[in-house]
Protein backbone atom coordinates (compact mmCIF):
# COMPACT_ATOMS: atom_id res chain seq x y z
CA UNK A 1 0.00 0.00 0.00
CA UNK A 2 1.25 3.29 -0.84
CA UNK A 3 1.74 5.85 2.44
CA UNK A 4 -1.14 8.10 3.38
CA UNK A 5 -1.77 11.17 1.08
CA UNK A 6 -2.66 13.47 3.71
CA UNK A 7 -2.38 13.87 7.43
CA UNK A 8 -5.07 14.79 9.55
CA UNK A 9 -5.63 17.61 12.47
CA UNK A 10 -8.98 18.09 14.15
CA UNK A 11 -9.01 20.91 16.51
CA UNK A 12 -12.50 22.44 16.84
CA UNK A 13 -13.36 24.51 15.01
CA UNK A 14 -10.47 23.58 12.14
CA UNK A 15 -10.23 20.33 10.62
CA UNK A 16 -7.15 20.69 8.85
CA UNK A 17 -5.72 18.35 6.33
CA UNK A 18 -1.80 18.27 5.38
CA UNK A 19 0.10 17.34 2.54
CA UNK A 20 4.28 16.52 2.66
CA UNK A 21 4.39 18.47 -0.19
CA UNK A 22 2.88 21.62 -2.38
CA UNK A 23 0.16 19.54 -4.29
CA UNK A 24 -2.04 20.97 -7.57
CA UNK A 25 -5.88 21.41 -6.44
CA UNK A 26 -8.73 22.31 -8.13
CA UNK A 27 -12.11 23.67 -6.43
CA UNK A 28 -14.48 26.25 -5.87
CA UNK A 29 -13.03 27.54 -2.51
CA UNK A 30 -14.30 31.01 -1.69
CA UNK A 31 -10.52 31.87 -0.52
CA UNK A 32 -8.13 30.37 -2.76
CA UNK A 33 -10.81 28.79 -6.22
CA UNK A 34 -9.87 27.55 -9.06
CA UNK A 35 -6.15 25.89 -9.96
CA UNK A 36 -3.83 26.45 -7.10
CA UNK A 37 -0.71 24.77 -5.44
CA UNK A 38 -1.03 24.52 -1.53
CA UNK A 39 -0.07 22.23 1.01
CA UNK A 40 -3.13 22.57 2.92
CA UNK A 41 -7.07 22.41 3.06
CA UNK A 42 -8.78 24.20 5.80
CA UNK A 43 -12.38 23.52 7.23
CA UNK A 44 -13.97 26.17 9.53
CA UNK A 45 -16.57 25.54 11.52
CA UNK A 46 -18.89 28.16 11.95
CA UNK A 47 -21.90 29.06 14.05
CA UNK A 48 -24.78 30.11 12.54
CA UNK A 49 -24.51 33.33 14.44
CA UNK A 50 -21.22 33.51 12.76
CA UNK A 51 -22.46 34.56 9.44
CA UNK A 52 -25.52 37.27 10.37
CA UNK A 53 -26.48 38.92 7.06
CA UNK A 54 -24.50 41.84 6.97
CA UNK A 55 -20.73 39.26 7.55
CA UNK A 56 -18.91 38.75 4.50
CA UNK A 57 -18.04 35.01 4.54
CA UNK A 58 -15.15 35.29 2.59
CA UNK A 59 -13.18 37.72 4.34
CA UNK A 60 -14.56 36.15 7.60
CA UNK A 61 -12.99 32.62 6.49
CA UNK A 62 -10.04 34.21 4.99
CA UNK A 63 -9.56 36.48 8.58
CA UNK A 64 -9.98 33.19 10.85
CA UNK A 65 -7.52 31.05 8.34
CA UNK A 66 -4.87 34.07 8.73
CA UNK A 67 -5.26 34.19 12.10
CA UNK A 68 -5.05 30.24 12.78
CA UNK A 69 -1.44 30.60 10.52
CA UNK A 70 -3.38 28.62 7.24
CA UNK A 71 -3.46 31.59 4.83
CA UNK A 72 -2.12 29.68 2.31
CA UNK A 73 -4.45 26.55 2.72
CA UNK A 74 -7.77 26.38 0.12
CA UNK A 75 -10.54 27.11 2.82
CA UNK A 76 -13.69 26.00 3.57
CA UNK A 77 -16.83 26.85 5.82
CA UNK A 78 -19.23 24.24 7.39
CA UNK A 79 -21.66 24.35 10.03
CA UNK A 80 -21.15 20.40 11.01
CA UNK A 81 -19.12 19.61 14.02
CA UNK A 82 -15.44 19.04 12.36
CA UNK A 83 -14.77 16.36 14.69
CA UNK A 84 -17.66 14.10 12.74
CA UNK A 85 -15.37 13.65 9.65
CA UNK A 86 -14.97 10.90 7.73
CA UNK A 87 -12.07 9.36 5.62
CA UNK A 88 -11.72 6.34 3.21
CA UNK A 89 -8.60 5.46 0.99
CA UNK A 90 -8.71 3.17 -2.17
CA UNK A 91 -5.65 1.66 -4.29
CA UNK A 92 -6.56 0.41 -7.96
CA UNK A 93 -3.47 -0.45 -10.19
CA UNK A 94 -1.07 0.79 -7.84
CA UNK A 95 -2.51 4.37 -7.76
CA UNK A 96 -3.80 5.74 -4.53
CA UNK A 97 -6.80 8.07 -3.26
CA UNK A 98 -8.51 9.45 -0.08
CA UNK A 99 -10.98 11.22 0.41
CA UNK A 100 -12.00 13.34 3.65
CA UNK A 101 -15.64 14.44 4.20
CA UNK A 102 -17.65 16.71 6.20
CA UNK A 103 -21.66 16.30 5.81
CA UNK A 104 -24.60 18.14 6.51
CA UNK A 105 -27.99 18.41 4.53
CA UNK A 106 -30.04 20.55 6.98
CA UNK A 107 -30.28 22.98 3.38
CA UNK A 108 -30.17 19.66 0.77
CA UNK A 109 -31.46 20.87 -2.78
CA UNK A 110 -32.82 18.97 -5.34
CA UNK A 111 -30.72 19.66 -7.97
CA UNK A 112 -33.10 21.87 -11.01
CA UNK A 113 -35.34 22.38 -8.62
CA UNK A 114 -34.58 24.85 -5.79
CA UNK A 115 -36.38 25.55 -2.76
CA UNK A 116 -37.88 29.01 -2.52
CA UNK A 117 -38.77 28.91 1.01
CA UNK A 118 -35.86 27.92 3.66
CA UNK A 119 -35.59 27.84 7.27
CA UNK A 120 -32.51 30.39 7.92
CA UNK A 121 -31.90 28.73 11.35
CA UNK A 122 -30.99 25.59 9.65
CA UNK A 123 -28.10 25.09 7.56
CA UNK A 124 -25.77 22.19 6.08
CA UNK A 125 -23.03 21.61 3.62
CA UNK A 126 -21.06 19.00 2.66
CA UNK A 127 -16.93 19.81 1.83
CA UNK A 128 -14.68 17.09 0.52
CA UNK A 129 -11.44 16.61 -0.26
CA UNK A 130 -10.21 14.23 -2.57
CA UNK A 131 -6.63 13.43 -3.49
CA UNK A 132 -4.86 11.02 -5.46
CA UNK A 133 -1.23 9.70 -5.99
CA UNK A 134 -0.18 10.61 -9.50
CA UNK A 135 -0.17 13.77 -11.22
CA UNK A 136 -2.88 14.74 -13.69
CA UNK A 137 -3.09 17.43 -16.82
CA UNK A 138 -5.74 20.22 -15.96
CA UNK A 139 -8.11 18.51 -18.24
CA UNK A 140 -7.58 15.12 -15.94
CA UNK A 141 -7.58 17.13 -12.96
CA UNK A 142 -11.09 18.82 -14.31
CA UNK A 143 -12.33 15.12 -14.59
CA UNK A 144 -11.28 13.83 -11.32
CA UNK A 145 -13.48 16.29 -10.12
CA UNK A 146 -16.75 15.70 -12.29
CA UNK A 147 -15.85 11.98 -10.66
CA UNK A 148 -15.92 13.33 -7.06
CA UNK A 149 -18.82 15.08 -7.40
CA UNK A 150 -20.56 12.08 -9.00
CA UNK A 151 -19.35 9.91 -6.41
CA UNK A 152 -20.86 12.31 -3.57
CA UNK A 153 -23.81 12.96 -5.12
CA UNK A 154 -24.56 9.15 -5.74
CA UNK A 155 -23.93 8.37 -1.97
CA UNK A 156 -26.12 11.23 -1.07
CA UNK A 157 -29.16 9.72 -3.28
CA UNK A 158 -28.22 6.88 -1.69
CA UNK A 159 -28.37 7.80 1.81
CA UNK A 160 -32.55 9.14 0.92
CA UNK A 161 -32.58 12.26 2.68
CA UNK A 162 -35.57 14.12 2.06
CA UNK A 163 -36.81 17.81 3.35
CA UNK A 164 -39.83 18.47 4.95
CA UNK A 165 -42.55 18.20 2.15
CA UNK A 166 -40.85 17.39 -0.62
CA UNK A 167 -41.06 13.76 -2.66
CA UNK A 168 -37.47 13.42 -3.89
CA UNK A 169 -34.31 13.08 -1.84
CA UNK A 170 -31.99 16.08 -1.86
CA UNK A 171 -29.15 15.28 -4.15
CA UNK A 172 -26.58 18.10 -2.78
CA UNK A 173 -26.46 21.26 -0.74
CA UNK A 174 -26.76 24.96 -2.11
CA UNK A 175 -23.13 25.81 -0.39
CA UNK A 176 -21.53 22.30 -0.84
CA UNK A 177 -17.57 22.64 -2.17
CA UNK A 178 -15.16 19.95 -3.54
CA UNK A 179 -11.39 19.76 -3.68
CA UNK A 180 -9.54 17.75 -5.83
CA UNK A 181 -5.78 17.20 -5.27
CA UNK A 182 -2.59 15.88 -7.05
CA UNK A 183 0.88 16.03 -6.81
CA UNK A 184 2.34 18.68 -8.42
CA UNK A 185 5.03 16.52 -10.90
CA UNK A 186 7.90 14.19 -10.59
CA UNK A 187 11.12 14.50 -12.60
CA UNK A 188 10.31 12.12 -15.68
CA UNK A 189 6.89 10.91 -15.13
CA UNK A 190 4.27 12.21 -17.60
CA UNK A 191 1.06 13.53 -15.60
CA UNK A 192 -2.41 11.09 -16.81
CA UNK A 193 -4.63 12.43 -19.50
CA UNK A 194 -7.69 10.56 -18.14
CA UNK A 195 -9.41 10.44 -14.74
CA UNK A 196 -12.54 8.90 -16.07
CA UNK A 197 -14.66 5.96 -15.17
CA UNK A 198 -12.45 3.95 -17.37
CA UNK A 199 -9.27 4.64 -15.51
CA UNK A 200 -7.47 3.62 -12.45
CA UNK A 201 -7.52 7.29 -11.71
CA UNK A 202 -11.07 7.53 -11.78
CA UNK A 203 -11.68 4.02 -10.01
CA UNK A 204 -9.96 4.63 -7.61
CA UNK A 205 -10.96 8.61 -6.58
CA UNK A 206 -14.87 7.51 -7.29
CA UNK A 207 -14.18 4.47 -4.52
CA UNK A 208 -12.43 6.85 -1.85
CA UNK A 209 -15.16 9.38 -2.25
CA UNK A 210 -18.37 7.30 -2.54
CA UNK A 211 -16.98 5.22 0.83
CA UNK A 212 -16.26 8.56 2.81
CA UNK A 213 -19.45 10.37 1.96
CA UNK A 214 -21.73 7.31 2.85
CA UNK A 215 -20.55 6.71 6.06
CA UNK A 216 -20.57 10.42 6.72
CA UNK A 217 -24.69 10.57 5.25
CA UNK A 218 -25.22 7.79 7.49
CA UNK A 219 -23.47 9.37 10.96
CA UNK A 220 -25.93 12.75 10.07
CA UNK A 221 -28.71 10.69 10.03
CA UNK A 222 -28.14 8.97 12.75
CA UNK A 223 -27.17 12.20 14.44
CA UNK A 224 -30.62 13.96 12.93
CA UNK A 225 -32.74 10.94 15.20
CA UNK A 226 -31.28 12.10 18.13
CA UNK A 227 -32.06 15.73 18.20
Amino acid sequence: MNPPLFEIEARRPLLVARFAAPRRMLSWSITRPGFVVARQVAILEVRDGDLAPQVDPRALLAARLDQAGLADAVGLMTSRDVSRHHQATSEVEGIAAASLVTLGLNNGERVGARIARRTAARWGTVNLLAAVSVPLTDAALVEALSIAVEARTLAILEAGYRREGQEAPVSGTGTDCVVVSAPAGRPGAAPHDYAGLHTAVGEALGAAVLAATRQAAARWLSDQATL
